[in-house]
């Protein structure tokens, strides 16, 4: 039962992102140009995947446990620290450049071209390399 539940959460995960555009790089690269041709349609998608996750948090911070009885983990308090802020400067870069992110280069995979699966490929070898990296980078933080 949670394969299928993952294998439906993926699939409408994937619909809703090729819905919305966000497979299209252009569209998200559009989004990132602020000064030039922009376009704001992403706004539209981020709000309409916050406003679901604040109700969820507004929900589960009433619960004591889960629905199926298991316990919800701790919160996260920590601070922004420089392996957060160089990862988000990465990501960012990345996505700008590109104009993909892990969810909808894997969700373009069927259509996208060679182009996604290059980048899907890179992405991979960067998981791979990047706790090497990030140990040898930040020893001490």
């Amino acid at each position: 039962m949670y394969l299928l539940t993952a294998l439906i959460s993926g699939a409408l995960f994937g619909a809703g992102l090729f819905i919305s555009g966000m497979t299209d790089t252009s569209k998200v690269q559009g989004w990132l140009d602020v000064f030039g041709a922009w376009d704001p349609t992403l706004a539209f998608v981020m709000g309409g995947a916050m406003i679901p996750m604040i109700i969820a948090w507004i929900i589960t911070g009433r619960m004591t446990s889960a629905l199926n009885g298991a316990q919800f983990p701790p919160k996260n308090t920590s601070r922004a620290d420089p392996k957060l802020i160089t990862g988000s400067v990465l990501f960012g870069a990345g996505w700008a450049l590109a104009g993909l992110c892990p969810g909808p280069s894997i969700a373009s995979l069927s259509y996208g071209g060679p182009m996604h699966w290059t980048f899907v490929a890179a992405m991979l070898v960067g998981m791979l390399f990047a706790p090497m990296v990030t140990s040898r980078l930040f020893k001490n933080a």
